[in-house]
């Protein structure tokens, strides 16, 4: 008997060695396997992705992993995923429904050459763009700061998020989340298919030392465009919410006034101009943007606020990080850098009724950065500040932790009309790239919907710059035009702007390709929000696949005209297809 059972277990732990060379997520759509140092992954049996690490130990089944929590802001409200979490040498693998989180090892991808792929060069403020390519032979921009270039000339330094096609109609959206203090962000470094999670520390070695604790989450995202876009697996992999009282964060629209004027906030009756629309639009916000410490007399920034307060819009005020850009660059500088000026400078925020900051110009990736960021939200959160990080890193899960985190830049926004001619005829493509890359990590304040020209004009419709709201979200969406263009809009324009949400029940990507076009749901309630635009310079006919949709009372319709701005009507049946115009774009407010 002794001896079958020796016999017995010795099968076991045979069959259970075969087993642990391969993973899988629990609806066992993705699986893992172990080929020497590389963990190939596949979706649905289709390869997709390599991952090298210096291990070739097997894979040993640890838990299985529940995601279940809400949120304040992002593409739901009520977030669920699930995973299997296995332990390989040192490093922890979770395969989740839409992807897989890797921590505590080395990591490589391999892109193969060939690969579609929308990769962003990298620069401190992540605002560059994600052109479609099949190689890595890319030139570096000069434009771009950090640029950094291999050996051959090709620029080797690429920031989150990453996304590639492996397999046609598979995607894989590579970036990271869940950054601690002790720890900087990463970038990937490539030798020629061979892409390196690098983190940023090893670039600065007069930094202290990494939090070897453990490291964040290497994430990919994995499936087809649709489980990529509605996907949270940023914050499913992140900290909970370390704040405990949330009652006092507001999500919502924000009038602003820089992109108009491109200048700063020192005039008090431009300030005024932006409140006044703020209460006609019905906006919670208003945006008091730099140089308010030098407002012409004989007014200060306490006569905005109060101005504003006696509206019953809520003040958002601007601050110089002073780490990035400080010389030359706009006041107030260095009054949050020291602990002790901060904690002053926020309550004196709070008692003059201040309802958020807006910090602006960072320097990158850095564990200086990565600390003070957190030192910001963990002091704001304490004088019950709302957070919109500018010239900053992109989203890497603190929405969740910290969920006074509203919107991040991180992103080539509208306020590029500002600068440079470049943005005009790039901007429709790029705008129907970022609900695939950038928009899928976090929220983005790219600033959307204007309807008249900044410094440099833009050729999108009106149609198409009405849809951003909808694409683009953002715990903080800052309507970028100047007063008298939104009131000069249709009586209907001005009432969806007034009722825009900024938080989402439900998310559906409903049909879309990176840079050609993109059709997007939300939910607000019992309200669906369908929007969608034209990336390229010619029409196209699309069909609308919408069957979620049950008892619809009114369909609300902002579309292109051929003959004037806008086409406004009302329906009572869901059209099944759509011509968008060339940069054009649609909205439908489904009761």
């Amino acid at each position: 008997m002794r001896k079958l059972l020796v016999i017995l277990i010795l099968c076991l732990l045979g069959s259970w060695t075969v087993m642990a060379q391969e993973g899988m997520s629990p609806n066992g759509r993705l699986s893992v396997k172990v080929i020497g140092q590389c963990l190939a992954i596949y979706y649905e049996q289709q390869p997709v992705l390599e991952v090298w690490t210096p291990t070739d130990k097997g894979l040993q089944f640890i838990r299985k992993i529940t995601a279940d929590y809400q949120m304040l802001t992002g593409k739901r409200l009520h977030c669920q995923n699930e995973a299997n979490e296995y332990r390989i040498d040192k490093a922890i693998l979770r395969i989740y429904n839409d992807g897989i989180a890797l921590r505590d090892a080395d990591v490589s991808y391999r892109i193969p050459e060939g690969t579609r792929r929308w990769m962003q060069q990298w620069c401190d403020s992540y605002e560059g763009f994600f052109p479609l390519d099949t190689t890595y032979k890319v030139t570096p921009i000069p434009s771009y700061s950090g640029i950094s270039k291999s050996n051959e000339g090709w620029n080797n330094r690429w920031g989150y998020p990453a996304l590639i096609e492996p397999q046609e109609g598979v995607f894989a959206l590579i970036t990271e989340a869940n950054i601690e203090k002790g720890q900087s962000a990463s970038c990937l470094y490539n030798e020629g298919e061979r892409f390196r999670v690098t983190p940023d520390e090893t670039l600065n070695s007069q930094l202290s030392t990494l939090n070897f604790k453990q490291s964040p989450w290497r994430v990919a995202i994995i499936g087809t465009l649709k489980d990529v876009v509605e996907s949270t697996l940023v914050t499913d992999v992140s900290d909970p919410c370390r704040i405990a009282d949330t009652s006092w964060i507001h999500p919502g629209v924000v009038s602003w006034i820089y992109w108009a004027y491109n200048h700063g906030s020192n005039d008090y009756n431009i300030i005024k101009k932006y409140v006044d629309m703020a209460v006609i639009l019905h906006l919670p916000y208003v945006l008091i943007d730099a140089e308010w410490d030098e407002m012409k007399a004989p007014y200060t920034i306490e006569d905005a606020v109060n101005y504003a307060k006696s509206k019953g819009v809520k003040p958002l005020i601007w601050y110089n990080s002073s780490v990035g850009w400080v010389d030359g660059a706009p006041t107030p500088k260095f009054r949050l850098n020291k602990p002790e000026d901060r904690e002053k400078e926020f309550a004196w925020c709070e008692q003059i009724g201040v309802a958020g900051v807006k910090i602006d110009f960072f320097s990158g990736d850095n564990q200086k950065n990565m600390d003070y960021c957190i030192d910001l939200l963990e002091s704001a959160a304490r004088h019950h500040l709302l957070v919109n990080f500018h010239g900053a890193t992109i989203p890497r899960g603190w929405q969740r932790t910290y969920p006074n985190l509203l919107s991040t830049e991180g992103v080539y926004g509208a306020e590029w009309y500002n600068n440079v001619p470049t943005f005009t005829d790039k901007a429709a493509c790029h705008n129907a790239t970022l609900p695939f890359t950038r928009n899928v990590i976090g929220p983005m304040d790219y600033t959307p919907c204007t309807f008249s020209d900044s410094q440099h004009p833009h050729i999108t419709t009106n149609a198409h710059e009405l849809a951003l709201t909808i694409l683009f979200e953002s715990g903080l969406q800052h309507l970028a035009d100047k007063p008298e263009s939104y009131l000069s809009q249709p009586a209907q324009v001005q009432q969806f702007l007034s009722n825009l949400p900024s938080v989402w029940d439900e998310t559906r990507l409903i049909d879309g390709y990176p840079g050609r076009f993109v059709i997007m749901a939300r939910r607000s309630g019992t309200r669906w929000y369908v929007a969608g635009i034209n990336g390229l310079d010619t029409p196209q006919d699309l069909s609308i696949p919408i069957d979620f949709m049950d008892k619809i009372q009114n369909i609300f319709v902002f579309e292109d005209s051929e003959s004037s701005s806008w086409e406004i009507q009302t329906r009572k049946m869901v059209p099944q297809e759509i011509r968008l115009q060339p940069r054009g774009g649609f909205v439908w407010v489904i009761e």
